[in-house]
């Protein structure tokens, strides 16, 4: 069985969305990223996974994929079936790897990581100053449509829907993107979706973990 080792709404949430929406079962373990701590049985995480972040992904066969864009994918190719992303060949298959690389670098690294690791104003000037730019992109590609690609749900959305369900505990007003307000909205309607948050904050609630 596959197992997740994650943070509760953290960026592994992405993946949890996509196993979810995929239909596959999986173990989840779940991780304080400040102590580096295993909650279910006290492992140094850092056993798991020298890079000490989320997520990771413990394959079928014991090897362990790290990063979310490589995780997302091969959730994704696991089960083509579940259409979470686009088949060898179409172009859209290119689009997909771009939004993940895009949501992971500049929504999640520049703007969500620093906001909730990093206390003081000066580390902070920068990304406040250009996470107003950067959420400008998502939300031209998002007017006219329902998915950012092609016209069903991929793991694309998994990971943009983590990432804005943080723009308010970041201190930014989803409002002012009126087209990434009704995106999220409609992505939390998702069984699938709804589900996933609801299982990360309910873990949440027992222990303390920073989302980002």
């Amino acid at each position: 069985m596959l197992q997740l080792y994650f943070s509760p709404m953290a960026c592994s949430l992405a993946s949890r969305i996509a196993l979810m929406e995929a239909g596959l079962d999986a173990r989840y373990h779940p991780v304080h990223l400040q102590t580096k701590q295993v909650v279910d049985d006290g492992r140094d995480f850092l056993g798991v996974s020298p890079k000490g972040a989320v997520p990771v992904l413990v394959l079928e066969n014991g090897e362990r994929l790290t990063e979310s864009a490589a995780v997302l994918q091969y959730i994704a190719d696991l089960k083509p079936q579940a259409g979470l992303a686009p088949a060898f060949g179409d172009p859209d298959r290119y689009r997909l790897q771009e939004w993940l690389s895009f949501i992971g670098a500049e929504i999640h690294k520049a703007f969500l990581f620093p906001t909730f690791w990093y206390k003081d104003d000066a580390s902070l000037a920068k990304p406040r100053a250009r996470i107003t730019q950067t959420l400008s992109v998502p939300s031209a590609h998002l007017e006219g449509r329902e998915f950012l690609v092609g016209n069903s749900f991929t793991v694309a959305d998994a990971h943009l829907t983590w990432a804005l369900l943080l723009l308010r505990p970041a201190g930014v007003d989803i409002a002012q993107w009126p087209s990434l307000s009704t995106y999220l909205a409609r992505m939390q309607a998702r069984p699938a979706v709804r589900d996933a948050i609801a299982t990360e904050m309910a873990v949440r609630k027992t222990m303390t973990a920073s989302p980002a």
